[in-house]
């Protein structure tokens, strides 16, 4: 399940489907999927998937001595990076760059006033802001981060399949996914960085279910 907040608040709640129907989030030009990509993401993939392709992950799997009670690692939750570096729109652009420097992070929410998601501020974001032509380096760092920000922000809950925050990122160039739970509070983030250690460090993680 994803949703989209902005700085009035929750703007879209509901399934992958139902994201091409509200209007672009992000700044920088979407990324083209490759060839079908997507098409996996089905339950019925699994059905079609030719049986000399089963047969091989069935030996790499006992190859790799894979407990298969452990089952497949495919929610957000579990690749999540709990402890998230969160700005205040409030909070000065000068704040939030060294923030991101000290931290070594591309990228952080932004939360309300009143603690809830309206954005996303990135190192892009930032570096686009100093930009000479629109004033002197002094008087952007005095700007909020409000004024700097990415808004409406997509999210996804706890439970979503990383696949599809894949999905997200690919079609929507970004390059992260905040993690808000059932009282819209956030709990997590998503980076491209979690995704590729998830497939790279845990090969329980199954691609064409």
């Amino acid at each position: 399940m994803f949703g989209i907040y902005g700085v009035n608040g929750q703007i879209f709640s509901g399934r992958l489907e139902q994201l091409p129907d509200v209007r672009q989030v992000g700044r920088r030009r979407a990324v083209d999927a490759i060839g079908t990509a997507g098409a996996e993401l089905g339950d019925a993939a699994a059905r079609v998937l030719p049986e000399s392709r089963r047969a091989a992950s069935a030996a790499y799997r006992r190859m790799l001595h894979i407990d298969e009670e452990r089952g497949p690692l495919v929610h957000a939750r579990q690749i999540m990076r709990p402890q998230v570096l969160a700005l205040a729109a409030a909070d000065e652009v000068a704040r939030a760059w060294r923030l991101l420097v000290e931290r070594r992070i591309r990228q952080a929410p932004v939360l309300g006033r009143d603690g809830g998601l309206v954005g996303i501020v990135s190192e892009h974001d930032l570096l686009v802001a100093l930009d000479p032509e629109r004033g002197t380096a002094g008087a952007v760092m005095a700007q909020r981060v409000a004024d700097v920000m990415t808004s409406p922000v997509v999210a996804a809950d706890p439970l979503t399949d990383i696949r599809y925050i894949a999905r997200v990122m690919l079609e929507r160039g970004v390059d992260g996914v905040p993690i808000v739970d059932e009282r819209q509070a956030l709990v997590g983030f998503v980076s491209r960085g979690d995704l590729l250690r998830a497939v790279v460090a845990d090969p329980p993680l199954s691609l064409w279910r």
